[in-house]
């Protein structure tokens, strides 16, 4: 496989995708218009799925034949905010330090996007007899938004991967499953009185205490779950109550109380049992205060959810990318991935491998090291001679 010599740098690329601040609450358009011209320069053509507002997008290409199986590269084009972080240099000017490239989003996960797309500008020289695809998201750091309004569009224009490669950071190790993620909000309604009378009113605090005791119990019998998978770093289920406010003033008893939760499910976890157990303990807690005329009660609110990933460890997708990284496996992690979404809506082999250390993420001073840089495009690379 003959490589042209012109190609962009991944280094150079990941300076303009830094550049672009493109932070979940606010638009990635330039972003992708940048995208959109880079492709067009190698010969490539992009589609674009534009929000009802038209502030954000998703974009996806191809290089090579369109009527046969190929791999698809996908990452994220959102970046957490950087403010209340104390950087040392503007995050959004990429800034090299020794063997460090230094900014926001360059672990989490600008540099695997820089390095998929040198890889477009190399395979746009080249006969391809198997089609690569790209495909970039927007919003994943707010609960995997926009890849679900780009999967259905993939579905009808490519034909089904053989292989989809989620970026995100692993060292470039292969990751063959993750925990699923729920989040929701259980919202406590009681019933006013003054303060100095306990029992002129219920109180929706000491209601939503109750429940935080109750997902805390279900979090212990989680721990002893026959689901636990020791080949997670945190090996079973997590519930976690995050967020939690309520009352008005200090001498009246309150009558809304409102908490966040979110659940973190290994594979082996259903994850709509575990809503539903949530609800069954919120119902018990509103039960037992034993008001009929519905004024004292507790609602359960999913505002996002998306699935776990669990992968064959011993497909010939996976023994490939083990061998083309020359790294061992398989691997899990308990953060969550658009991958879940991939396998799911696409049906296609889906793995995670990408370059960097997602301890990195989302803190001041983010950085991905040039060593797992050169790394991702030395992968990419030989990922490419399979498709020629």
């Amino acid at each position: 496989m003959k490589l042209i010599a012109d190609a962009p740098s991944s280094l150079s690329i990941l300076s303009r995708l830094v550049s672009f601040p493109t932070i979940s609450s606010e638009t990635n358009i330039p972003l992708i218009d940048y995208v959109e011209n880079y492709l067009a320069s190698w010969g490539v053509s992009s589609t674009r799925i534009l929000t009802c507002t038209g502030q954000k997008a998703n974009l996806f290409a191809t290089v090579g034949p369109l009527d046969c199986a190929g791999i698809l590269l996908s990452g994220h084009t959102d970046v957490v905010p950087v403010a209340d972080q104390s950087w040392t240099s503007d995050p959004f000017v990429l800034k090299l330090d020794g063997t460090l490239a230094i900014g926001r989003g360059t672990v989490d996960m600008k540099g695997f996007v820089a390095c998929a797309l040198r890889l477009v500008a190399l395979a746009s020289s080249l006969e391809l007899k198997r089609p690569l695809h790209i495909a970039l998201s927007h919003d994943e750091e707010v609960g995997c938004v926009g890849v679900r309004h780009m999967l259905p569009k993939l579905k009808d224009a490519i034909p089904l991967p053989a292989l989809c490669v989620i970026g995100e950071p692993t060292n470039m190790a292969v990751v063959v499953a993750h925990k699923g993620k729920c989040m929701g909000k259980v919202i406590c309604h009681g019933v006013p009185g003054h303060s100095s009378d306990p029992n002129s009113g219920v109180n929706a605090i000491a209601m939503a205490s109750e429940v935080i005791a109750a997902l805390a119990a279900l979090q212990n019998s989680l721990r002893a779950s026959v689901n636990a998978d020791r080949e997670y770093l945190v090996p079973y289920t997590t519930i976690h109550v995050g967020k939690i406010s309520g009352g008005t003033s200090l001498n009246v008893i309150p009558s809304h109380c409102e908490l966040e939760f979110e659940v973190r499910n290994v594979p082996g976890d259903n994850q709509q049992l575990l809503i539903d157990m949530i609800r069954s303990a919120a119902f018990t807690v509103a039960h037992s205060y034993g008001v009929p005329d519905g004024s004292v009660r507790i609602d359960v609110e999913i505002t996002n959810s998306y699935p776990s990933l669990s992968a064959d460890p011993d497909s010939e997708s996976a023994n490939l990318l083990r061998k083309l990284t020359h790294t061992d496996g398989p691997h899990k992690v308990s953060f969550g991935t658009e991958a879940g979404l991939f396998a799911q809506e696409l049906g296609a082999p889906t793995y995670i491998c990408g370059p960097g250390d997602m301890t990195m993420a989302h803190k001041a001073d983010e950085f991905i090291s040039l060593s797992q840089m050169e790394a991702c495009d030395a992968f990419l690379e030989r990922l490419l001679a399979n498709l020629c």
